[in-house]
């Protein structure tokens, strides 16, 4: 079993570091320096895409993805090792960014990451309660409900100001990266089946050999 190295709450630390410097650097520009935007595009700005994950544009935004990162994070890190979530959270994060620079003139927030982490949890615990829209409910259905949210959203059923796509794309990459991650657990497992020993092979083995 890989050691636990709470990636969730390190990242939930950096996230704060980031959101104080945004508020202390203000007039140097810091958000708009690393914020996802069309320069990382048109002048080769290719940081964007992963410094847009840790900023946040107001603390409401911050502290609902710092909730949604310290839960999830911590379930998904604990089932599948800290190495294998931080590659979820990197790789939805900025898969999420690749969608929706396409999309919004702007876009900044750790949302892209934090859905890749519930996709992941949805095929790997999709049986799973959660506390959602204020009911206990399987994991599996709290993700419908938040990605048909997303999907109105996307057609102007809610705030506009909330990156829906970026969203949708991050649960997309989640929901693959589970699938494989079940695929080589289920390998495993019958590999290891395969070579178990029979037990009354063992026994009938040490009656033999290994008697005095």
């Amino acid at each position: 079993m890989e050691k636990i190295r709470f990636y969730f709450f390190w990242l939930a630390v950096f996230m704060i570091g980031v959101f104080v410097l945004q508020n202390v650097l203000t007039s140097y520009g810091f958000t708009e320096s690393y914020a996802l935007n069309f320069s990382a595009i048109d002048n080769f700005e290719v940081w964007r895409f992963v410094t847009s994950i840790f900023l946040h544009g107001s603390l409401s935004h911050l502290i609902y993805n710092l909730f949604a990162l310290l839960l999830f994070g911590f379930i998904l890190e604990r089932l599948i090792g800290s190495n294998k979530f931080l590659f979820v959270f990197l790789s939805s994060g900025i898969i999420a960014n690749l969608i929706a620079v396409n999309f919004y003139n702007s876009s900044l927030g750790a949302s892209g990451a934090i859905y890749g982490i519930i996709g992941a949890i949805i095929i790997l615990r999709p049986m799973m309660m959660v506390w959602a829209f204020g009911l206990m409910i399987p994991m599996f259905v709290a993700g419908i409900l938040w990605v048909i949210g997303d999907v109105m959203g996307v057609f102007g059923f809610g705030d506009a100001g909330v990156g829906n796509i970026a969203h949708l794309g991050g649960i997309f990459v989640g929901l693959l990266l589970g699938i494989l991650f079940r695929f080589i657990s289920f390998q495993k497992k019958r590999i290891n089946e395969k070579i178990r020993i029979p037990e009354d092979v063992v026994n009938s083995w040490e009656r033999v050999y290994m008697k005095n």
